[in-house]
């Protein structure tokens, strides 16, 4: 296969399989359902300015642009999965353009194509390409931004000119402030040691594209606060200042803090950017030790370019080093610096001394993707493993004739609150068991392992997911129903 045509089938493979991941696979607990149901109350509101956690209840964790983008998704194509997922899959299509853009400009079209694979396949950016999440457009935005810095001095037109600003605009309204410093700290050392960056960062139209910037992202804000007061006190001090000095963090309002040892954020490094980080590694430790190698690291560092891509992707796994509330998405704004780093590295290594094993290297792009293709065929035939109510949901509301609310036992997940259309209720034990002692005919869901506690009242197991069983209380006047659990998404009609 020439080279043109297995970087086509590598890259066609990386973008379009998750693709299939979003169709088949239903959002699993916790994040995805939870943001998803945040877009599609503001899809179903109209209410474009606060996202809402629940009614009555905004949600200040995050700024709206995700949001936005998934209820206009779910707007145009319905309220599915592959709705909810798309807008992520295209701010990562949107970044891969801009990288291959300047990467081509700047060095040249090998290694343009080379940064581009890495990027797409590392396993971070490939899963959260088929994701709800809102890392993604924080991506794209760190993306512009580092792409519209370098290329100020490299081309021309008006996107090139602008990109800088509305890099900043994206994150801002992705992720808020963390956007500013992520991006600061990352031109941080070109800035201070490399004169003509500081020139052409001169380029760049610093009045009309602040106006731009303002324009863009101030308004929201503005409009938040006027509308639900307390939001940019809760924001911009509790998200960004006090989640980040304490691990245990207590004020969190929407969920609970993701405490990890200080350091952490390097063992994610090695799964976000797998399997590329390892090759890396593996690299550096080969041309460390070769006398060839060592001189091709010495050039490597004379170019001015390499001090801007390595501040973009050693910046922000060395900013969160020092927090212990973390996950590993954070770590996605840097990947696109280090696969630049690595596919300039693996170019000049190929021109200068052609190995096979540097040739074979683009295709460890396909470990994502295989990996990706046996999760979603295992999850598939085996739905249950998942941490999703969209079986149980969808059973109570298809084959249950519901009368009253779906129940959840002590503990709503929020995939139960998306596939229901937020009609499933949570009650406490007492509460259920008092309405059952009615004899009232009910659909409820309770923890496998709380089952039990309930006693002898009457109800029939349903169906089970990973979590939960559905059961079935039936009140007086009901006909008699077939009993016995069945596995979620295998399940056939119990009610005769």
């Amino acid at each position: 296969m020439r080279p043109d045509r297995r970087y086509i089938v590598l890259l066609l493979a990386v973008l379009m399989l998750p693709l299939i991941g979003m169709c088949l696979l239903p959002l699993a607990d916790t994040s995805e359902p939870r943001y998803a149901e945040i877009a599609r109350l503001m899809a179903e509101s109209g209410d474009w300015i606060t996202p809402w956690f629940e009614p009555g209840v905004p949600f200040w964790g995050k700024p709206p642009l995700s949001f936005w983008a998934q209820a206009a998704s779910f707007r145009l194509f319905g309220v599915t999965d592959f709705a909810a997922r798309l807008p992520s899959w295209c701010a990562t299509l949107a970044a891969l353009g801009a990288l291959y853009a300047c990467v081509r400009q700047v060095y040249d079209t090998s290694t343009a194509r080379l940064s581009v694979l890495i990027y797409a396949s590392c396993a971070l950016v490939f899963i959260a390409s088929g994701a709800v999440l809102t890392d993604p457009f924080l991506a794209l935005g760190t993306v512009l931004c580092m792409t519209g810095a370098l290329m100020a001095s490299h081309a021309s037109g008006v996107f090139w000119r602008y990109a800088f600003f509305i890099g900043l605009a994206v994150g801002l309204l992705a992720k808020g402030p963390l956007a500013v410093v992520l991006v600061g700290g990352a031109v941080a050392p070109a800035f201070l040691l490399d004169r003509s960056f500081r020139a052409s960062l001169k380029g760049l139209p610093w009045v009309t594209g602040l106006a731009v910037l303002l324009v863009l992202v101030v308004p929201w804000y503005v409009l938040a606060e006027i509308k639900t007061p307390g939001f940019l006190d809760y924001f911009l001090v509790g998200e960004h200042v006090r989640r980040f000095l304490d691990p245990g963090w207590a004020g969190d309002l929407y969920g609970t803090a993701h405490r990890a040892p200080r350091g952490t954020i390097w063992v994610y490094w090695l799964q976000a950017s797998f399997p590329w980080g390892i090759l890396a590694l593996a690299l550096l430790l080969w041309l460390s030790v070769s006398a060839r190698g060592r001189a091709l690291l010495v050039a490597g560092c004379h170019d001015r370019r390499t001090l801007y891509f390595l501040g973009w992707a050693l910046f922000t796994p060395m900013f969160f080093t020092f927090s212990g509330n973390i996950l590993w998405t954070y770590l996605l704004p840097a990947l696109g610096g280090f696969s630049v780093l690595l596919a300039r590295g693996l170019v000049c290594l190929h021109r200068q001394r052609p190995v096979a094993w540097v040739m074979l290297a683009p295709y460890a792009a396909a470990a994502a993707p295989l990996a990706l293709a046996v999760f979603v065929s295992v999850m598939v035939m085996n739905p249950s493993l998942l941490k999703t109510e969209k079986y149980l949901v969808s059973y109570a509301q298809h084959h249950g004739k519901l009368s009253a609310p779906l129940l959840y036992v002590d503990d709503l997940p929020f995939s139960a609150r998306f596939y229901s259309r937020n009609t499933a209720r949570r009650v406490s034990r007492d509460v259920l068991l008092a309405r059952l002692a009615t004899g009232e005919g009910l659909w409820f869901a309770i923890q496998k392992e709380n089952a039990a506690t309930l006693g002898d009242v009457g109800a029939i197991p349903v169906l089970e997911s990973r979590r939960f069983v559905l059961m079935y209380h039936q009140s007086h006047a009901d006909n008699q129903i077939a009993s016995g659990p069945r596995s979620a998404g295998h399940a056939e009609p119990l009610i005769k």
